[in-house]
């Protein structure tokens, strides 16, 4: 049985893998695993810290109207894969959303800022803790809040930007556009790479680093209602020069729901949130299946083997242990 006309489950009709296409059976192998930590704040941002066998993950927006009305808190907390403790690793944040890891292996966390911190992308030392600015605005505009980030093997920060913290009313109105930014840390330069976007949001390079797929989750404004006449799709750009991008196109359509966390696996598939799961798509943008995890916003590779997604689903986190494999920088 399944519960979609297109689909079945794998490998009992009570499973949370559903097929939709037979090369999804190559993703999950012969025996998939799955498993729940309950009751637990996890939203966003995790990223799998190898040394530590641990995931860091960011928590779900409280609002506190501390200093200012409208302001939210956000703390960082940490998944001991092998235990399956969770603890709190960082008890205060300037409203950490995404994160990932540095070439020296060093947090940079997107901080969406407040109506009286500055957003930008910081460094943290993950073990003194100490934080460091990145960089914090485009030709000395602020940014709005900074979403997602990863880093390019030559160094180069690649985020997105979307104004989800004016519309949600923790930040002041943006005096720059919803962009997705790359920064240079060789030179500091700051550039815009894509302007076409009305809420970029999740963003991940190829294997190969030759396509950078970027979703726009505008179908959300800023509130729980939701726009099916506005963006909830991927696009996937070529990379030209290692700094360019062109050849803009629609990669995939994601419903129900919104795209927002993404992650590319070492075979190029490209691994989308959805309402109700974990979409897998081939580099054709087929739709191969779905892991089920409702409510998952971000979710991460990792584990000895780097074949366990953990997708955070706001109360719980949802584990997957799947035969493929998350593509290493």
């Amino acid at each position: 049985m399944s519960d979609r006309a297109s689909g079945r489950r794998y490998p009992k009709d009570d499973s949370p893998f559903i097929v939709y296409a037979e090369e999804f059976l190559d993703v999950l192998g012969s025996s998939p695993e799955y498993s729940t930590v309950p009751d637990v704040n996890a939203h966003e941002g995790p990223v799998y810290v190898r040394p530590w066998d641990a995931v860091l993950f960011t928590t779900v927006p409280a609002t506190t109207n501390l200093p200012s009305f409208g302001d939210r808190s956000v703390a960082i907390g940490r998944l001991d894969v092998a235990s399956r403790k969770v603890s709190t690793f960082a008890a205060t944040t300037n409203m950490a959303n995404g994160m990932t890891l540095d070439r020296e292996g060093r947090l940079l966390i997107c901080e969406q800022g407040t109506r009286s911190l500055p957003a930008r992308i910081a460094r943290m030392n993950l073990e003194t803790k100490a934080i460091e600015t990145v960089v914090e605005s485009w030709f000395d505009l602020p940014f709005n809040s900074p979403n997602d980030v990863v880093v390019k093997s030559d160094g180069t920060i690649w985020f997105t930007d979307p104004s989800y913290g004016s519309l949600q009313g923790f930040r002041n109105p943006p005096l720059a556009g919803d962009f997705v930014y790359r920064y240079d840390p060789a030179d500091q330069s700051t550039v815009v790479v894509v302007d076409s976007f009305n809420k970029p949001n999740g963003l991940a390079f190829s294997p190969d680093e030759s396509i950078l797929y970027v979703n726009d989750s505008a179908a959300i404004q800023g509130s729980n209602a939701y726009h099916v006449d506005l963006p909830h799709h991927i696009r996937a750009f070529d990379v030209h020069a290692g700094r360019q991008l062109r050849g803009e196109r629609l990669f995939a359509v994601v419903t129900p729901g919104i795209p927002d966390g993404l992650k590319i696996d070492s075979a190029g598939r490209l691994y989308s949130s959805s309402l109700t799961g974990v979409q897998v798509f081939n580099v054709d943008g087929k739709l191969l299946g779905e892991i089920l995890a409702y409510g998952v916003a971000n979710f991460c590779f990792g584990g000895v083997d780097n074949n366990m997604i953990f997708m955070m689903c706001d109360t719980s986190i949802r584990i997957a242990k799947i035969a493929a494999t998350g593509a290493r920088r």
